[in-house]
């Protein structure tokens, strides 16, 4: 048995998640080996796989907070060393089957596609006005598809026989297509023709397996591949092979009878009966849509096939063991009757195998019949669809078949690979299996291709996950990395931060966070303040140093409501043994606050009624009297006419009654 045959389907998938993860992160701009596990990390910054977090394959409207011209953090440089987006050719250019057709290609990657140019003549105006419309809206699905779908047409569709700019046109148009979505199976077979048509076998093949490498499962791309190496390849241990990459990776897939519909096929093309029987025995152990069909046709060769080839040996000496000890104390019976005995032990055993699949798949149906969308696309999918995913995970997880609760990951991972609480799930789940390095795959798959910059979380955990394996050098490029991207995404900054206090000790942390309130907008910045005072707090026990950084820095940031909530937290949460002591603090800080602030009025209440609480709460015996004083100048006097014209439709409603009650009063 091949190397291929003796690998489990999981070793294969995650196989394949490290090939796509690998070529992926060549066409971000990193080497290979960037994706080993050694224990010292990444070998440099040239080559940190934590850099390819700074960009979404598939990125959405970026989140409010993750705003790409803030200006740059400490340590950009680098960020920059690490980061070599467009200047890596990726792995498919690097390919010795790709050199004779294609010397030199291009880099792609988020933004790659404006360096696509079209030379040509025919439609070249419409051409470029398409291009510019991808390269103004890289995120919008609909202008790629146009671009892809006028590109193939031009001189009325592409082969070799096209002139040099058109076939360097489309073939670009394609790559930096396929980057950004690399789920859309449909395309993959699009442009596997496409090279067919201009390059032949070789080049077309190269297309599949790239194809299959970044999903690999796809019951449609698999089928349409070894479908093509039938037609193309004259080895049939060859094809013979394909088809059993394919079946490890899509043979589980509850709809996969188109692939081994392909693969019965092929073995009765080549007239290996044997073979057949084999394949045929396989799949009724497997819970698919159509097994009943297959049983029938397999019930049909149990009567007539050797029965060497109806089941294993294993299976067959315990078979003809039961045979045997029936027959004891019997006449010798013929061969052909003993044989017939044999079938119909093989028979009954294949029924009590067909019983179980029948259960497995009417358990599954329930689940099953709920997807109605299986494959990728970037339009949203229905709640009710994402909690069909999340209720067929759970049960599948109780079943324990760590090979089936994988492969299903796989397949929701198609259909939800925009939703990063699939891929945190699925990381956890993998990591608590204790398969740290597939569930360091699962993140760098996750944060390097799929979930969106906008959705920071799976690429905080990623952070988090090689902390706790010991590679705090990976951790800290990995926030780096989402800090060139978004400068001043406050919960990674935090992060950051957090892992200097961890490693480098709290003074290295309060300096860090220095560095970034100095590049900072008010806003984040005291967001920022209010951290370096928590750490010195909570971490250092230096209550004098963390109410120092708050007295040092409120006239910077007087609009910040974050850093004066917290300056007002930190003050109420001091115990004192002097009352009067930390009440003329707390009434200081919120004094302070009434002075310096630079809020909104509503911004401003919320503060004064956080005070107004603490005293209430904890005040002494003049508290009311000041909390009275408070109220009338936070709140003030509002009549019922400013009242009622100041108030929306829902309020009124609320509190109109009063105000009615007041009205009849005045009448009488």
């Amino acid at each position: 048995m091949n190397k291929i045959q003796s690998c489990s389907r999981v070793a294969l998938l995650l196989l394949a998640a490290r090939q796509a993860a690998v070529w992926f992160g060549q066409t971000l701009g990193l080497a290979p080996a960037s994706f080993g596990a050694d224990e010292s990390g990444f070998a440099d910054a040239n080559s940190s796989a934590a850099s390819t977090v700074r960009l979404s394959q598939t990125s959405r409207q970026p989140h409010t907070n993750l705003s790409p011209s803030s200006p740059s953090p400490p340590h950009h440089h680098r960020a920059v060393a690490r980061s070599r987006i467009n200047t890596i050719t990726n792995s498919y250019a690097q390919s010795p089957a790709q050199s004779p057709r294609r010397a030199i290609m291009l880099a792609t990657g988020r933004g790659s596609i404006a360096q696509v140019h079209y030379t040509g003549e025919e439609a070249a105006g419409e051409i470029n006005k398409l291009l510019s419309a991808v390269v103004e809206s890289e995120d919008d699905f609909d202008k790629w598809e146009v671009l892809v779908t006028r590109a193939s047409e031009l001189e009325g569709g592409v082969t070799r026989n096209s002139s040099p700019s058109t076939i360097e046109l489309v073939r670009n148009v394609y790559d930096c297509f396929l980057t950004k979505f690399p789920l859309f199976f449909g395309y993959w077979k699009k442009y596997a023709d496409l090279e067919f048509s201009i390059g032949g076998t070789e080049t077309a093949e190269m297309v599949y397996e790239r194809g299959v490498s970044c999903i690999t499962t796809s019951v449609d791309l698999w089928a349409n591949y070894c479908s093509f190496k039938m037609d193309t390849s004259h080895d049939n241990d060859i094809i013979r092979e394909l088809f059993e990459r394919g079946a490890h990776f899509v043979g589980l897939d509850f709809q996969s009878h188109p692939f081994w519909d392909k693969y019965i096929e092929f073995e009765e093309r080549i007239q290996e009966p044997a073979n057949v029987t084999k394949i045929y025995s396989r799949v009724l152990h497997i819970p698919i849509y159509q097994f009943s069909r297959y049983y029938e046709k397999f019930s049909v060769l149990l009567s007539n096939r050797p029965v060497e080839e109806l089941a294993g040996p294993e299976t067959l000496e315990k078979l003809k063991a039961a045979v045997h000890l029936e027959n004891q104390g019997q006449p010798d019976k013929p061969a052909l009757e003993i044989e017939r005995q044999l079938r119909a032990k093989i028979t009954e055993w294949y029924y009590g195998s067909y019983s179980k699949t029948q259960q497995d798949v009417t358990s599954r149906w329930t689940y099953e019949h709920a997807i109605k969308r299986a494959y990728f696309h970037v339009t949203e999918l229905e709640e009710s669809e994402l909690e069909n995913w999340r209720k067929y995970l759970d049960y599948e997880e109780k079943q324990g078949d760590f090979e089936r609760i994988a492969f299903l990951y796989e397949r929701c991972l198609v259909a939800c690979a925009l939703y990063d609480e699939f891929w945190l799930r699925y990381a956890r789940w993998m990591f608590a299996q204790g398969k740290e390095e597939n569930a360091r795959i699962i993140y760098m798959r996750a944060s390097c291709i799929f979930v969106p910059i906008s959705a920071p979380a799976i690429r905080l955990n990623w952070a988090h996950f090689e902390e706790k394996l010991g590679r705090t050098s990976v951790a800290r490029d990995i926030y780096l990395a989402m800090l060139e991207e978004a400068p001043e995404h406050t919960e990674t900054l935090i992060s950051l931060a957090g892992l200097e206090r961890r490693h480098e000790g709290n003074d290295a942390a309060v300096r860090l966070l220095e560095e970034y309130i100095d590049r900072s907008n008010n806003q984040i910045g005291g967001i920022l303040a209010a951290e370096q005072a928590r750490i010195l707090w909570q971490c250092k026990n230096s209550i004098d140093e963390a109410r120092q950084v708050f007295k040092d820095k409120h006239e910077r940031f007087p609009d910040s409501r974050e850093f004066w909530m917290k300056y007002l937290e930190f003050e109420i949460a001091q115990p004192s043994p002097n009352q009067e002591a930390a009440h003329a603090r707390i009434k200081a800080a919120h004094e302070l606050m009434r002075i310096k602030g630079h809020f909104s009025a509503e911004t401003s209440k919320e503060l004064s009624h956080y005070y107004m609480a603490y005293l209430l709460n904890r005040g002494g015996k003049n508290a009311v009297e000041e909390y009275m004083q408070l109220d009338k100048e936070v709140n003030g006097y509002v009549s019922s006419a400013q009242r009622a014209h100041s108030q929306t439709p829902a309020h009124q409603k609320r509190k109109g009654e009063p105000h009615i009650a007041a009205s009849k009063r005045q009448r009488k």
